[in-house]
């Protein structure tokens, strides 16, 4: 049995619909910092931004932000709002999105993407350029960060990952394999020699790098099948892989290192290799996603142009000494 007359069915309707739009701009508002960034990202102009927020504050009899000519805040009635119903609109947001995407065949809107620093400033950084050449509709929004990323709270579409997966909520593409490389400088090597076992490494200057969580990295290896971690004595530890590399450049210890970073060096012979024999071999830099269906045009194209040209990247020292 209908319960509503045509005009009350009309009046919740428009009524839905009003509510709709301003809870969408609000969220908008929210996750960008501003009206003119939320009212791009809607494809809208900001006045009808405004005009939305309003009016759900109105139906709320509730104000949800504190606006300044240089500032747009929530109330506290406007952070309580906005955990509510951020997750549920989220969704929908971009399940529109996906279905433009899908529809119009033209990639395009905003791409957010997670990397650590090492690998994102050396492999991932550089291709971006060639990337946006070729999909300008596309925005790149690139965080470099050692902690693993929340693909639902940071709102993430693509992070790379660096060693084994054992995350059964991604999706995990692998790229090319990740080979831990013990290293020294030349100088290094000359004045102190290179270890040719595993429990030699006692007797050296060890740099150790301190990831994201504090824990300091231990060092990997596959002796006989059977993998082995050590934890050297370290002279110097940095929370920085960069830094890890400069002081072995700078002949102050030996450490190991991903082979995308030292296989120029290798290359030019500014360090040289040891315990390559040992170096383990089941570890990999993956891209990943949160899920194969219905994935939207513009991180489908970036999955594949970015695969495609690290596989392509002079880094053949990274398996030479698997």
């Amino acid at each position: 049995m209908d319960l509503h007359t045509p005009f009350e069915t009309d009046a919740l309707a428009s009524s839905f619909a009003t509510t709709y739009a301003g809870v969408v701009a609000f969220i908008a508002v929210v996750s960008e910092g501003s009206f003119a960034r939320a009212a791009d990202r809607l494809g809208i102009g900001r006045s009808a931004v405004s005009r939305s927020i309003l009016k759900l504050e109105a139906q709320l009899d509730t104000r949800l932000f504190l606006r300044t000519t240089r500032s747009t805040t929530l109330t506290s009635e406007g952070e309580l709002f906005y955990e509510s119903c951020n997750p549920g609109v989220e969704r929908i947001v971009q399940a529109v999105e996906e279905m433009r995407d899908l529809r119009s065949g033209v990639p395009r809107g905003q791409l957010r993407v997670c990397a650590t620093p090492g690998f994102g400033r050396k492999v991932v950084a550089p291709l971006l350029g060639g990337f946006r050449a070729q999909y300008p509709d596309i925005a790149i929004d690139l965080t470099l960060d050692d902690h693993p990323c929340d693909f639902i709270s940071n709102r993430v579409d693509v992070s790379f990952r660096n060693g084994r997966m054992d995350d059964s909520q991604v999706v995990a593409k692998k790229m090319i394999p990740m080979q831990m490389l013990v290293c020294a400088a030349p100088a290094y090597a000359k004045a102190h020699g290179l270890p040719q076992a595993v429990d030699e490494l006692a007797r050296h200057r060890c740099v150790n790098f301190r990831q994201a969580s504090g824990r300091v990295h231990e060092w990997e290896f596959k002796v006989g099948g059977v993998a082995q971690k050590v934890l050297p004595k370290a002279s110097s530890t940095f929370n920085d892989a960069e830094l890890v590399l400069q002081a072995v450049l700078n002949g102050e210890g030996i450490a190991q290192m991903a082979g995308y970073q030292i296989c120029e060096h290798l290359r030019s012979g500014r360090l040289v290799a040891a315990l390559a024999q040992y170096a383990p071999n089941d570890s990999g830099h993956y891209i990943c996603y949160l899920s194969r269906r219905h994935l939207p045009t513009r991180i489908r194209v970036f999955i594949d142009y970015i695969t495609l040209q690290v596989r392509a990247l002079d880094l053949h020292c990274i398996t030479n000494f698997a």
